[in-house]
Formats: C-alpha cells, structure tokens, sequence
C-alpha cells in the first residue's frame, strides 16, 4: 500500500502541475507573452538575465524579432521584463515537470516498484511530456518568422497534446486510487468514449478560436449578429476552409458543436442514472454534466463580453477539468 501511495503521489503531482502549466500557458497566451524569448535552450535557458546588461542584451534579441518591428515596436524594457516573464515561467514549469517525473520514475526503478505494465505507462508519460515541449518550440518558433502570430494549428496541437498528457496521468493513476472493483458498464462506457472524442475535437476548436482570435467575430447570442448562419460564416473558398482557416467559420463551428455535446451528455445522464448502476457511477455523470454545463455558459459569457481576461482563462481552465471528469467516468464504467 505504501508503495501504491508514492506512485499515486507522484503521478498526481504530475497532474497538478500540468494543469499549472495549463494555467499559465493560458495566461502567456492572453498576455501575448509567448513570443517574448526568442531563444531556446534545455539547460541555459532555466537562468534568466540578473543584470542590467543581460536584461539589455535579451531585450536587443527580441527587437530583432518580427513580433517588436510589427506590433510591440514602442515597448520598453520594462513592458518587455512583463511578457518575458510568463514566457519565462511557463518553460520553468515545464523543466520542473520533467525533474518531477523523472527523479520519481529512477527511484522507483532502482527499487523496483514499478510493475512491468507501470514502466510501460511511465515510459509513454515520458514520451508524451518530451514530445510536449517539443512541440512548444515548434509552436513559438512559427512566431518568429514572418508573421507575429504563433500557427493556430500548432497551437492545437500543444494544448491537446498538454490535455491529452494529463488523461492519460490520470487514467495510470486512478486503478491504485480505487483498489476495489467497480462495476462497469459496456454501453455507457463506450458512450462517454464518444462523448470523449467530441470534447477533444471541441478542445482543437477552442484553440483555433484562441489562435486566431475568432472569438471576437460576434459577440451575440444565440444568433450571430441577428443571423443564425451569416454569409460570413462561409465566404471563404473551397467551402472546408472556412472551419479550418476562417475565423467567423471557426467560431460558428465551436459554438455550435458545444450544443451537440450538452445533448450528447444529457442523453449519456438519462441512459445511465435509469440503470442505476450505483450512487458513485450516478454522481460522476452529474459531475460531468454539470461541468459541461458550466462549460457552455462561461463559453456564452465570454463570447458576449468579448473576451474578456478572466472568462477566457476560465473557459480554458473548465475544459481541462472537462476533460478529467470524462476520465472517471470512463475509469468507472469500465468493465473490469
């Protein structure tokens, strides 16, 4: 049992920092803070400038990119020691992530506490957070081109990614949690799979709308601008376009798609709550149907007050804990 606690311990810290990262990475986003260091470097970039010449020298960097010549060419030192610094601690946590995981998994190797199904699942938890901050670089660097704007498919990719990583954390750590059989549910189970499906394609949608700052196209509801479908929804051309590259498209998708999963959850609740499993299998379907629902109403929110700071973070924050209370529920209806 004891050794079941270190590794539940370590792998929720895991989780707890990825939603961290989350957290600030969405603030880094909001801030326009991502694009602040120009540089990447695994070992020397966990030292930040300690003096004023250093400070000069990194801001000297960021003026040469295209993101200080096209938008933030007034900036001083100190406007840029602001964006530099979100930039700054997201990788920090990012680096610490890694010393969490990896000082853990060695001990527990050495000691043999890891069965060979575990070392399996740590060794694609390593995977999945190195290829993570890969992709981070990857995304910044599409910043710092041409355009000031990060690719908003690149985006996508490392916040599902972020989303994805901390699922399966979750999903390693909950049969340790609960060393008691549960019940499961076939049909259910596979329902709330779909439903699974659905967010994360809502997650990629959320991130379009972040990337291209789609959110601000109409700011009404339930119609757009007095419209249901505006001609501006599908003016780009090829049609499919317009929900992959056109911002007005994209937000009509995101906001439409939002209505299909509250249905989809609803129906998911009524087919399970009737079969009354057990008052834990019936809890988790009202916990994750009341968060979709507080989900789609901070989506509103933030659509109608035009994105605000605190709604959009919030919005991203819900999705996270979305998508970790579709993690429990499909722990709990699985069929053993």
């Amino acid at each position: 049992m004891k050794k079941n606690k270190a590794i539940i311990t370590w792998l929720l810290s895991g989780c707890a920092l990825i939603f961290i990262m989350v957290v600030v990475g969405g603030i880094t986003r909001l801030t326009n803070s991502g694009l602040s260091m120009v540089n990447w470097s695994l070992f020397m970039g966990a030292i930040p400038p300690l003096n004023d010449i250093q400070w000069q020298e990194t801001f000297e960097l960021y003026k040469q990119s295209p993101e200080f010549k096209k938008i933030n060419y007034d900036y001083s030192l100190s406007d840029f020691k602001y964006i530099f610094f979100w930039e700054y601690l997201h990788r920090m946590i990012g680096r610490l992530l890694g010393l969490v995981f990896i000082i853990p998994f060695i001990y527990f190797l050495f000691k043999k506490m890891l069965s060979k199904k575990l070392l399996i699942q740590s060794l694609l938890l390593f995977f999945l957070g190195a290829l993570q901050g890969a992709i981070g670089w990857w995304m910044v660097k599409s910043g710092l081109v041409d355009r000031p704007d990060v690719s908003h498919f690149r985006l996508a990719i490392h916040l599902t990614t972020a989303f994805i990583t901390c699922a399966f954390c979750l999903w390693v750590a909950l049969p340790l949690i609960f060393n008691d059989k549960i019940k499961g549910d076939k049909k259910i189970f596979n329902s709330i799979l779909t439903l699974g499906a659905l967010v994360l394609i809502q997650i990629v949608y959320g991130a379009f709308v972040a990337g291209l700052n789609a959110g601000i196209g109409f700011n009404t509801w339930p119609k757009m601008n007095g419209e249901w479908v505006p001609q501006a929804v599908y003016s780009l051309s090829p049609f499919w376009k317009n929900f992959v590259h056109g911002p007005y498209g994209i937000q009509f998708f995101h906001r439409t798609f939002a209505f299909i999963i509250v249905a989809f959850i609803i129906y998911i609740c009524k087919k399970g709550i009737s079969k009354s499993i057990s008052p834990q299998h019936n809890k988790a379907l009202y916990m994750l149907l009341s968060i979709i629902l507080l989900q789609t109403t901070i989506g509103i929110f933030t659509i109608v007050f035009m994105v605000p700071f605190s709604l959009a973070l919030i919005h991203q924050l819900i999705a996270f804990l979305m998508l970790m209370s579709i993690v429990y529920c499909l722990f709990i209806f699985k069929e053993n």
